[in-house]
């Protein structure tokens, strides 16, 4: 039996305790001030584990140092308000521009000409929207108007809450759009579609585990990357149950990232978040980037990628007339066409 320490034998003093208190909480800022964290949109868990491991490697070979990434994922939304809310992030990769301006324009801690820090308006990667349904595609899902005929059960993220939702929706929107010429037809395809579906989660990951783990809808509403990352893990289980469809046309859905400056400064991690979104653009991290089946922005990766990739046909939100400041006011902001849309049903 191991032998008590003496000091824990009596009860301490006040000053004992407040000297504990102050030496734990002495530590826990000293190891804040030292960690570095990711803040990232949900479907991004597995390339930056890899992305990560890499940089830091890189980083020890330059400076011959170490240092540790923590990483939080979670809807673009939500992750964009817990920065601005207080969450000590380095550096941001989001699911839009708009969430990063969000935190941008109401804590100052991002600059607001972040886009022009780095390459393709800070935006390493893009992806796309398609669909996952069950094997055989028993629904006969093909395109966008397929998913909007009665009996369909859809899952898709809330538009609320996750980056990856709005471009579905957005993707849903401007195909309607494009096809009927008519912003009214566009609205009522769009709300066809959410009558169709079944469950709201807070970001994809949880939409993808609605649909592949709980078995829940006939179709996902994803990022390219998600459905494709679903079938490895099936085949890596020995399952075959899913089926990656790919619509007539599609979003072109940018991704940027930026540094959080004001926190990465007061840190005195600057240095090491510049180096980090500077990693993404090189050879190697778009390499890793591809291999996640994101759409890598260099294009000689993109070249040499690019039977991991179909030529879609992909429009852009600007070919729908839109800004982002003007999507979310119109579409997502409270009182916008989502709101009217999910109130009816």
């Amino acid at each position: 039996m191991k032998k008590i320490p003496e000091f824990l034998q009596s009860k301490p003093s006040f000053s004992a305790i407040l000297f504990i208190f102050l030496g734990i909480v002495t530590n826990t800022t000293a190891f804040a001030e030292s960690s570095f964290l990711h803040v990232s949109f949900d479907p991004t868990r597995e390339l930056y584990e890899e992305i990560n491991k890499s940089f830091l490697k890189s980083w020890e070979e330059k400076k011959g140092s170490e240092f540790s990434i923590q990483q939080s994922h979670g809807g673009s939304g939500k992750q964009a308000r817990a920065v601005i809310d207080g969450l000590d992030a380095d550096v941001v990769s989001l699911a839009l521009s708009y969430d990063i301006d969000n935190i941008a324009s109401k804590s100052k801690l991002i600059e607001p000409n972040w886009q022009t820090k780095f390459p393709n308006q800070s935006t390493p990667y893009y992806s796309t929207i398609i669909f996952l349904v069950r094997k055989s595609n028993p629904k006969k899902i093909k395109n966008w108007d397929d998913i909007v005929k009665p009996g369909i059960s859809i899952i898709t993220p809330n538009p609320k809450t996750s980056g990856g939702a709005r471009w579905n929706y957005l993707a849903a929107y401007g195909y309607a759009k494009r096809k009927f010429k008519s912003d009214e037809k566009a609205s009522e395809f769009v709300k066809a579609l959410f009558q169709n579906t079944s469950v709201l989660d807070t970001g994809a990951r949880g939409s993808t585990t609605t649909f592949v783990n709980r078995k829940i809808g006939d179709v996902l509403i994803t990022w390219e990357n998600e459905a494709k990352l679903a079938l490895e893990e099936e085949k890596r289980s020995g399952k075959n149950s899913l089926e990656v469809i790919y619509p007539s046309e599609s979003i072109r859905a940018e991704t940027p990232v930026a540094v959080v400056t004001k926190t990465a400064t007061q840190k005195g991690n600057l240095e090491k978040a510049t180096a980090y979104i500077g990693f993404l653009f090189t050879k190697e991290g778009q390499t890793i980037i591809a291999k996640h089946f994101f759409r890598p922005t260099d294009p000689q990766i993109a070249k040499s990628s690019a039977k991991d990739f179909p030529n879609l046909k992909l429009f852009s939100l600007s070919d729908l007339g839109e800004t982002w400041d003007t999507a979310q006011k119109k579409h997502f902001a409270d009182g916008g066409i989502f709101d009217s849309i999910y109130k009816t049903k």
